[in-house]
């Protein structure tokens, strides 16, 4: 399932980093030296410009800038017992006498040294600031090639279609690893274990001894009546394209 955010680029990214940091010491009414509300917009802006115009080592530059100014603002909250190089918010921390509010600042910290810290080949990435959870998951089709969201699983009947199970997979683990706990939440909601289940080829390796698993294009001990059954499993698919179409599931705004 697909979220609601914009294109995670680092200058989007870095931009509203500040912007959140900037926001949350007005709410502290902690006094910042400099908020860059003039430079970094522009420079953010610019940034996107030299990536269209594919002048990438004044886009670079521009991105150690953004990426300056927010380390700038990040640390203004921090105690001045931490290192000199820190600024700002992080040294007025401690004058914040609402515990909540200094909750939120701090994690907000943490958010933004995560940002600050990652490079370009890391895996579990920050793409969102207000939905760390999102996964960059791989599509591989023409016109999607890939999507930042959740993966969801979806267990439906085999025979009537009926969705008996669907659930968050946060992480982006592959297929296999997920079917134990998608036949764990079937079996709790219906009362009933599943004595068999049909899935395509991305469960290979699931692991799963509690039911007999038939796998898409299975050769080996498949009876006539067991390959009409495995037929059947396509049908779940038009399921799932209804349910992101005419359900509205295809992108959720909310947050999980």
């Amino acid at each position: 399932m697909e979220k609601a955010i914009a294109h995670p680029t680092d200058a989007r990214l870095h931009e509203k980093a500040r912007l959140r940091l900037v926001k949350l010491a007005g709410a502290a009414g902690i006094s910042l030296r400099q908020s860059y509300a003039r430079l970094a917009p522009r420079l953010a802006g610019q940034v996107g410009r030299y990536a269209h115009a594919r002048q990438f080592r004044r886009m670079r530059k521009g991105l150690r800038r953004l990426k300056g100014y927010t380390g700038r603002v990040r640390r203004a909250l921090e105690p001045v017992a931490l290192r000199a190089s820190l600024r700002d918010i992080q040294r007025q921390l401690d004058v914040v006498a609402d515990a909540a509010l200094r909750e939120r600042i701090e994690g907000e910290i943490a958010l933004v040294d995560r940002l600050l810290r990652q490079k370009p080949k890391d895996r579990r990435k920050l793409y969102a600031l207000h939905e760390p959870e999102v996964d960059f998951i791989s599509k591989g089709k023409a016109r999607v090639r890939y999507a930042f969201g959740t993966k969801v699983s979806v267990a439906t009947t085999h025979r009537e279609g009926f969705v008996v199970g669907m659930r968050a997979m946060p992480g982006n683990p592959c297929d296999g690893h997920t079917l134990r706990e998608a036949l764990e939440q079937v079996e709790i909601l219906t009362e009933t274990r599943p004595r068999r289940a049909f899935v395509d080829r991305g469960y290979r390796g699931h692991g799963v001894e509690t039911a007999d698993v038939f796998i898409s294009g299975q050769r080996r001990g498949m009876t006539p009546a067991l390959k009409r059954d495995l037929r059947r499993r396509s049908a779940i698919e038009p399921s799932i394209g209804h349910m992101k179409t005419d359900g509205r599931l295809a992108r959720c705004p909310l947050r999980v």
